[in-house]
């Protein structure tokens, strides 16, 4: 007999997605992508960290601060993005996106340009402002369907 309590797809790509946030540096918000093809294969994954070549100590982490030069804001690239820019293929078309954030309105915009047609999302924390919600009107108008993460099983918490 063969095993019942495996994981389904959407839980193991949550869990790729989540495994992946806990390599940001970020003290507030650590996010994590998966990018899966349309035959559940991993295309990339990515997390929020400064870009390459940008000391992770040298470069604020900061939320507010008197200027916005010194908040992370500028800085930081998001998971998505870095998922995309990771990916070492020539082709996402119909993928879909596996995120710990719902991604904001400049994320969405590579992510439609890259062709993703399905974002898969755990938390939608920001879901009032104004990123988001011009995130969610380019999703609507480019086709792609975005849901919330509902896991079939059993919840994945990950104890690292």
């Amino acid at each position: 007999m063969k095993k019942e309590n495996y994981l389904l797809w959407d839980e193991y790509f949550m869990g790729i997605a989540l495994l992946s946030a806990e390599r940001s540096k970020d003290p507030n918000t650590s996010v994590g992508a998966c990018i899966v093809s349309q035959d559940n294969k991993i295309l990339s994954v990515g997390y929020n960290g400064m870009p390459r070549g940008c000391s992770d100590d040298e470069y604020p982490w900061e939320r507010e601060a008197l200027s916005e030069l010194d908040t992370k804001y500028l800085y930081v690239c998001h998971a998505e993005l870095n998922s995309i820019l990771n990916y070492a293929g020539t082709d996402m078309k119909q993928a879909k996106i596996y995120t710990t954030l719902f991604p904001c309105n400049e994320c969405t915009k590579a992510l439609i340009q890259v062709g993703i047609v399905e974002v898969i999302y755990l938390s939608d924390k920001y879901a009032d402002t104004s990123s988001v919600l011009a995130a969610k009107r380019m999703m609507k108008s480019a086709g792609i369907t975005f849901r919330k993460y509902q896991s079939g099983q059993k919840e994945i918490v990950l104890k690292i």
